[in-house]
């Protein structure tokens, strides 16, 4: 049987470089058979997520073709694809990569309970994260809370070296039949703005290690004090990279060490907790899962947040009246991703200046971000909510205009998204037009739309039911 093919399932894991899963089954010197699965689970991502994840699945597939494999491709249960593909190739093995979310989770023990009953050999393996989430606890066998304990755990705990891409991938006699990835339509949620979107993603594993290479040598050294400019080309852009595995977490983290301890980069350490801010999220999820759907706090579970309404559809929309607001949800909309400054201050608007539940703007987020992560969208809104752990406290009510005086100070951010502020807007101003449901009915020669509520009473009505929550 040792000539019998592996079949390997990518998920969220879509390179050849730094690869545990792929190196542990290049190492039994068999067949391998590649293989991605549009699942039911995968199906229900949202528009943008989804379809970018398609332009992920393609790149990957050509990557793979280099070294004379493929990719196969099939839809369906996972456990049901891979037990006809059993049936067809004569493989006795699937290995994976581990997940972490509740929905992979509860997806992939059914399908490692399923294939064993079969008398099948199902492997996972580490390579989304740095460190398993089970392998990080506290002096108590606990596992960590608050993010700096967690940080100081974990600064000095060595990380295993990236692993080299293989130059070759042994391949079966007979390869089994393969969908074609046009036929599954991943884009058509996105209808017309995926022609808007798409010039801004910079997708598969060579774009995305060559991102990195700029990033380190460059805009790195100024991290720390530059990251929170919206208007500014500061940070790595490598969420939509990491969300879909084109990069391995050990490979950003062993080159921004480098940076932080050859190099002097003195953003380079800022840099590497913003990644293991990402470890801490999983670490969350895995030990927390409730922090998906309810709050992270239970005592929050009461709090009079408003569900879904006029007013969140305003911000949706971009229409909010406050420039900074507005900005970052059209950024989102044209570009598929959103500043991180941005992210904490429209989730500080919805949820308290607007007393909007989070998870409707953690729903719109899962909506429109090409680079939607489970973990770090829900702890991210959380976070910035009060409901979550390490929250920013309820009553740190971020100010959009203020906030807009410091970290866009020349109203570039701005005008670059927003048509309106500008008498000769560009492209990603307009871009925001073109890629707008029709529905809208939105203009940009309209004038822009007065605040839909004044800042400073939107800040007391929060504190105020913030008060009433602790009377």
């Amino acid at each position: 049987m040792t000539d019998a093919p592996l079949i390997l399932w990518f998920r969220r894991d879509l390179r050849l470089d730094d690869h545990p899963m792929l190196q542990a089954a290049l190492a039994t010197g068999r067949p391998l058979i590649p293989l991605f699965i549009l699942d039911p689970e995968t199906e229900a991502q949202g528009a943008a997520p989804k379809w970018r994840l398609g332009l992920s699945v393609a790149a990957f597939a050509a990557a793979l073709e280099t070294l004379g494999s493929r990719l196969v491709l099939r839809r369906g249960a996972a456990l049901d694809v891979l037990a006809a593909l059993v049936a067809e190739t004569g493989a006795t093995a699937v290995h994976w990569s581990r997940l972490y979310d509740p929905v992979a989770v509860a997806r992939d023990t059914r399908v490692k309970a399923g294939l064993k009953a079969a008398g099948l050999e199902a492997v996972s393996h580490a390579g989304h994260l740095l460190h398993e989430p089970w392998t990080v606890t506290t002096g108590q066998g606990g596992f960590y809370r608050v993010f700096t304990p967690f940080w100081r755990a974990v600064r000095g705990v060595p990380v295993a070296p990236a692993l080299a891409a293989p130059s070759r991938i042994p391949v079966p006699d007979l390869w089994p039949a393969s969908e074609r990835l046009g036929d599954w339509r991943l884009g058509a949620a996105m209808n017309r703005g995926a022609a808007v979107v798409l010039p801004y993603q910079e997708v598969g594993e060579a774009a995305a290690l060559d991102k990195l290479a700029r990033f380190l040598a460059g805009p790195v050294a100024g991290y720390a004090t530059r990251r929170d400019f919206a208007a500014e080309a500061a940070t790595s852009g490598l969420s939509e990279n990491l969300t879909y595995g084109e990069i391995g977490a050990r490979r950003v983290w062993h080159g921004g060490w480098r940076a932080m301890e050859e190099a002097g980069a003195a953003g380079a350490e800022t840099f590497l907790k913003e990644l293991v801010w990402r470890e801490f999220a999983y670490h969350l999820i895995h030990h927390t899962p409730h922090i998906t759907t309810a709050s992270w706090r239970p005592e929050w579970d009461d709090f009079a947040w408003r569900g879904d309404s006029r007013d969140a559809e305003i911000w949706r929309r971009g229409m909010t009246g406050e420039p900074f607001v507005d900005a970052a949800m059209r950024e989102m909309f044209v570009t598929g991703r959103m500043h991180n400054r941005a992210r904490m201050i429209v989730g500080s608007y919805l949820t308290k200046h607007l007393l909007t539940h989070w998870k409707v703007g953690a729903d719109w987020f899962a909506e429109c971000l090409t680079d939607w992560d489970p973990a770090s969208n829900a702890m991210g809104w959380q976070w910035v909510a009060g409901s979550g752990p390490d929250s920013a406290p309820f009553f740190r009510v971020f100010n959009p205009a203020t906030q807009a005086e410091k970290f866009d100070p020349g109203a570039v951010y701005r005008r670059r998204f927003i048509a309106e502020l500008s008498p000769d807007p560009g492209p990603a101003a307009l871009g925001f037009f073109a890629a707008a449901p029709r529905s809208w009915n939105l203009d940009p020669k309209r004038p822009y739309p007065a605040p839909m509520i004044d800042l400073a009473e939107g800040r007391r009505r929060a504190l105020a039911a913030y008060a009433q929550r602790n009377a």
